[in-house]
């Protein structure tokens, strides 16, 4: 297969991360003889200082005729620090979202049995933990309009749904559903909000659809409260904008490192791939960031792509470097793995279909002293 893939690396870590990412492609395209051809642009802070603009039209462009966009991270201090700047990086995110129509952001928590003591949680309540949220991403209140009075002291957020919104990505998340554990979890808040009723309406009327599912329904405070306590039972979620950022951000540290989740944004026509955790800006050029994130976000790249063995292989190659504590800081205490160490593992376990030999303190990996 030949695929041409956008990379916006943007701030931070970003280029890092991605790096070891598209390190790991190549050792897929290599190991499977597919072709993947990448087009770069620029995104975020890095794109304001150059172009004034966090999203500029030519990486719009590139965006938009390419297979799948590869995104690393964006964000920079001087723009945190001052959360009134009338340009932001996180403008020429939501922007990029809704430009090319990514309505569905998908994000799976996987335990890994070596981690579980890194984990927030007991291992007793996180064992078999495998779950995916399916968040709605170009409707509700984070896109809807916005008021501010003259004097400053009144502000609104309009949240709007319709049922053509809702429907589309309850209909990817029952059919997620289908292939996973068949069971379907509705998170809203109707006892409350009118937009959670309509959620809670289209979503009913379409399970009736899919008869194989299990569907039930939790209000987001209950939700929020049982992703701690029973994190197990869930199988798919599927929710609106700004519950399903919230929510998904919880079960991100449940296998105890953000910089171990990945995430996809599809839609009609686009995709995007990007790892869930920010630009990290304290850490770049210090090669202490965790690529895992990134390299999984690869392999769900490619199961868009219908291309799932060289995903399973990706992951085969993750879960043997966690198993051997070829992990960074975040995930190994003391570690003194690299981001280019952890992606070097990688890499050759993808070429050689085996990790490298014992011994691995006394070598770097990736070296020619690995055979």
């Amino acid at each position: 297969m030949k695929l041409k893939i956008a990379v916006l690396s943007g701030d931070g870590i970003g280029p890092e991360v991605t790096h070891e990412a598209i390190k790991t492609l190549n050792a897929i395209s290599k190991t499977f003889g597919h072709t993947f051809e990448y087009h770069e642009a620029a995104v975020g802070a890095i794109a304001i200082d150059e172009f004034n603009d966090p999203l500029p039209e030519a990486t719009l462009t590139v965006c938009k005729t390419t297979d799948a966009v590869l995104f690393g991270a964006i964000g920079h201090p001087k723009y945190d620090n001052d959360p009134s700047a009338p340009v932001r990086p996180e403008q020429g995110l939501l922007k990029l979202r809704k430009e090319l129509g990514l309505y569905a952001n998908i994000r799976p928590t996987t335990m890994y049995a070596k981690l579980a003591d890194q984990s927030p949680l007991r291992p007793e309540r996180i064992a078999g933990v495998d779950l995916t949220i399916y968040r709605e991403l170009t409707g509700g209140i984070y896109f809807g309009e916005k008021k501010l009075s003259d004097d400053k002291t009144f502000a609104s957020d309009l949240c709007s749904y319709s049922e053509q919104e809702v429907e589309r990505i309850a209909v990817m998340a029952f059919k997620s559903a289908q292939n996973r554990r068949k069971k379907l979890t509705l998170v809203d808040k109707a006892n409350v909000l009118e937009t959670s009723r309509l959620w809670r309406r289209v979503v009913t009327e379409l399970g009736k659809q899919y008869p194989d599912v299990a569907l039930d329904f939790l209000f987001v405070d209950n939700a929020a409260m049982q992703l701690i306590l029973n994190p197990a039972q869930f199988d798919v979620i599927v929710t609106e904008n700004m519950f399903g950022d919230i929510l998904s951000d919880e079960a991100s540290v449940l296998g105890g490192s953000i910089g171990l989740a990945a995430s996809a944004s599809v839609g009609d026509k686009h995709s995007m791939f990007e790892p869930i955790h920010g630009s990290y800006p304290q850490a770049a050029g210090k090669g202490i960031a965790n690529p895992v994130a990134s390299i999984l976000s690869a392999a769900m790249l490619l199961e868009h792509f219908d291309l799932y063995d060289e995903a399973a292989l990706i992951k085969a190659a993750v879960t043997a470097s966690i198993d051997q504590g070829i992990s960074t800081q975040d995930v190994v205490a003391g570690s003194n793995y690299s981001t280019k160490d952890v992606g070097n593992f990688v890499e050759h376990y993808i070429l050689k279909q085996e990790a490298p030999v014992a011994g691995l303190d006394n070598v770097t990996i990736g070296s020619s002293t690995i055979i």
